[in-house]
């Protein structure tokens, strides 16, 4: 029951969408700390290339590989597939992590957001996770199941969405495939969870968190009083993918310094 035990991804093959940049890139570096050999893809080949060599160069126990695939669209998940497969012929772990974001003002969110952000948050995080199927139920054992964890977010939980109507529905979308997914999958020896995180420093979030004041400004409005950090990607990841997550499937884990349970005042709205 050591850390090293529970912890530990030695042996292991992960796939990462979106794997470059913001919480993609945190889990690539948590995954590759934890011994795994970790794939990663996104819209920018050249990028996730970069990547791989920069947490290739830290000398952790695993090693990254970069290449280009988009999960916005049917021939792109195709390819994506195709690369993996011949990559590797087992996927222990797929993280569903490429996603986008949109806002707009009630009264101007414009209708192509619902079709952009549904394509890519939810349409393509269901078909890369069937497409690679063969991959997981190859790497799946009783008591030591193959993972998937979809990325959502506090906003598909809590009406917080400040103008992200497209998004926060989307993620909330996630929420309920993942447990359609666990529901189907557990049985295969497959488990399947999400994070929910709330602010954490990326490009998507630059508008509102890229510099100390912004991110000040949004940790008052989180109970833990500060905004997520890498190493809160990495345990929980840790945690999902390794020995000590074998068991949980089905979970959406709040990564929001308490966000998901806060709520104002009393119930009867009295002074206490």
């Amino acid at each position: 029951m050591t850390p090293s035990a529970l912890f530990d991804l030695s042996g292991k093959v992960a796939l990462i969408t979106g794997g470059a940049t913001g919480i993609g890139r945190m889990a690539t570096e948590g995954l590759a700390a934890a011994g795994a050999r970790v794939l990663i893809c996104s819209r920018k080949a050249d990028a996730c290339e970069a990547v791989a060599n920069e947490v290739n160069a830290l000398g952790l126990p695993g090693r990254v590989e970069g290449f280009g695939g988009d999960v916005a669209t049917e021939a792109g998940i195709d390819a994506i597939a195709k690369e993996v497969e011949a990559r590797t012929d087992t996927l222990h772990i797929l993280l569903n992590n490429a996603g986008r974001t949109w806002g707009a003002p009630l009264g101007e969110h414009p209708y192509e957001a619902w079709d952009k952000l549904m394509k890519l948050n939810v349409q393509g995080m269901f078909h890369l996770t069937q497409k690679l199927l063969p991959l997981l139920r190859k790497a799946a054992t009783r008591d030591d199941p193959a993972r998937v964890v979809n990325v959502g977010s506090v906003m598909g939980d809590i009406p917080k969405g400040t103008q992200t109507y497209s998004y926060a529905v989307s993620k909330a979308a996630v929420h309920h495939m993942t447990r359609v997914l666990s529901n189907d999958l557990a049985p295969e020896h497959i488990t399947v969870n999400a994070i929910a995180p709330g602010p954490f420093v990326s490009k998507m979030t630059a508008f509102a968190i890229a510099t100390k004041e912004g991110q000040d400004k949004a940790a008052e409005g989180v109970p833990l009083g500060r905004v997520g950090s890498p190493e809160d990607i990495a345990g929980a990841l840790q945690y999902l993918c390794g020995r000590g997550g074998a068991y949980l499937s089905g979970a959406i884990l709040p990564l929001s310094g308490g966000m998901q349970s806060k709520a104002q005042g009393s119930l009867f709205n009295e002074d206490l």
